[in-house]
């Protein structure tokens, strides 16, 4: 089996099919090894210029849906572009990086198959790319509609303040919203964290509250 089989094979289990040839194709022009791993909470995908082969690396999170899955691969084949054009002397996120990305969303985002409410937010992301798509609050929104509903999981922001919920098997409480984040009180310690306000949390019933 060729190599562009077997990548095939490989992403249409991860991406929307009518992107697959898409990054097929960019991994083939690449230089770069890709790995999909397991769910990190830190990062959806990252891009190292070496890895421990001396090759560049990207690495995408396995449990992202397809659009998720899709936008996280672009932005990552960005950095490498960057970095194999200017080395390290291009900002992580600057305007060497931001151009890369750009092109590489002009390569979807007029196509007929991508969902209305994506398209129209990825063009007003791309009036300054963020270096995450988790910092654009509006992207995130949008590509969080297309994740598989679980009936126990809320959005925090949709919580009421003082709200107790579940979050790692740790419980909180939710306090003052600080821009992207909210200021939750874990209830064992009495401690203040600052949670994402698109993080899925678990409600807890006030009946069920410790």
């Amino acid at each position: 089996m060729n190599r562009a089989l077997r990548y095939e094979q490989v992403f249409q289990k991860y991406l929307p099919k009518p992107f697959v040839a898409l990054v097929v194709d960019l991994l083939l022009q690449s230089n770069v090894q890709f790995k999909i791993v397991k769910s990190r909470s830190t990062k959806l995908g990252d891009f190292r210029p070496f890895n421990l082969e001396s090759k560049p690396q990207i690495t995408v999170n396995g449990n992202l849906n397809p659009y998720a899955f899709l936008i996280t691969t672009l932005h990552e084949f960005a950095h490498w572009q960057t970095f194999e054009r200017y080395g390290r002397k291009a900002a992580p996120h600057g305007v060497e990086w931001k151009s890369a990305f750009s092109n590489l969303m002009e390569k979807i985002i007029d196509h007929p198959e991508l969902p209305l409410p994506l398209k129209r937010a990825l063009k007003k992301s791309l009036k300054n790319p963020k270096a995450s798509s988790c910092t654009d609050l509006a992207l995130n929104r949008v590509l969080m509609s297309f994740d598989a509903p679980v009936a126990s999981e809320m959005v925090l922001e949709n919580l009421p303040k003082n709200a107790t919920f579940a979050l790692s098997n740790r419980l909180f409480v939710k306090g003052n919203k600080r821009r992207s984040r909210v200021e939750c009180k874990e209830l064992s310690s009495g401690k203040l964290y600052l949670v994402h306000l698109l993080a899925k949390v678990i409600p807890i019933p006030d009946d069920e509250r410790p």
